[in-house]
C-alpha cells in the first residue's frame, strides 16, 4: 500500500520561491505540495482543509501572514502552520505561538532542515530550536499572560503524563505505548488538556507547561538538523 504523503500548502508572494520551494518538495517521496498562493486573501478563498501543513510567509502586499492565522484559528482548522519569513526575529516567537503558529522559521534555513521540520510538526505538533528555547526560557515564563482558567492542580494525573510526554516531542503512537493505552485516549487527553488550558496547539500546552512549571525547561526535548 502506498504510504500517504504529507499535503503541503505554501503562501509567498515570491512567485519564484513558491515555485522552487514546490519543486524541491515535490521531489521528496514523503511530501507533496497540493496548493500555492501568492496572497493570503486568495489563500483563504480556496480549500485547504485537507492540508497537513502550511508554510506561510508573514509580509505579503494583498493579505499578510497574520490575517491568514487570525481567521483560520477561527476556522479551527487542523492544518499545522509553519511561519517562514525573512522578517525572523527571535522576539517574536511569543506572539507567534499565540497566534497559532506551529514553528517559527527565517527563509535563511537550509532546504533539508526545513524538510525535518516540516515532518517534526507533522508528527509531534510543533518545532523549537535551540535558541526559541532559549527565549521561552528568559522570556515567555514570566512575560506572557495565562492562558487558562485552570491550575496545573486540576490536571489529572494522566493528563500531566501525556503533557510531559508532549514537551519530550513523542507522536501520538509513542504516547501511547509509554503510557500503554490506546492512540484515541491520547488524543482524548489532549484534548481535554487544550480545552482545560484554554490554548489552541501542542506548541501552547508546551508554554502552558512551562508557566506553570509542570515542566522544568531543560526537559523540553529539542531536534537537531
Amino acid at each position: 500500500m502506498e504510504h500517504t504523503k504529507i499535503k503541503i500548502g505554501i503562501v509567498d508572494d515570491d512567485l519564484l520561491f513558491v515555485q522552487l520551494l514546490k519543486n524541491y518538495i515535490d521531489h521528496n517521496g514523503e511530501y507533496q505540495v497540493t496548493l500555492t498562493s501568492t496572497g493570503g486573501y486568495q489563500f483563504l478563498t480556496e480549500d485547504s482543509g485537507s492540508l497537513d501543513i502550511l508554510i506561510l510567509d508573514l509580509r505579503m502586499t494583498n493579505g499578510d501572514g497574520l490575517e491568514v492565522m487570525s481567521e483560520l484559528a477561527k476556522r479551527e482548522t487542523e492544518t499545522k502552520i509553519i511561519v517562514l519569513s525573512s522578517f525572523y526575529r527571535r522576539s517574536f516567537m511569543g506572539q507567534m505561538l499565540k497566534m497559532g503558529a506551529h514553528a517559527f522559521l527565517p527563509k535563511e534555513i537550509e532546504l533539508e532542515e526545513l524538510l525535518a521540520v516540516i515532518k517534526t510538526v507533522h508528527h509531534t505538533g510543533h518545532y523549537f530550536s535551540n535558541d526559541q528555547i532559549d527565549v521561552m526560557r528568559s522570556q515567555l515564563s514570566n512575560k506572557l499572560p495565562e492562558f487558562h482558567a485552570f491550575s496545573k492542580n486540576e490536571l489529572t494525573d494522566r493528563e500531566v503524563d501525556v503533557l510531559r510526554l508532549v514537551c519530550q516531542q513523542l507522536s501520538t503512537k509513542e504516547i501511547a505505548d509509554s503510557l500503554f493505552i490506546s492512540p484515541k485516549t491520547v488524543e482524548t487527553h489532549k484534548t481535554n488538556l487544550m480545552i482545560k488550558t484554554g490554548v489552541k496547539n501542542m506548541a501552547g500546552l508546551v508554554i502552558y507547561a512551562v508557566q506553570n512549571q509542570v515542566i522544568d525547561p531543560n526537559e523540553i526535548v529539542l531536534f537537531d538538523k
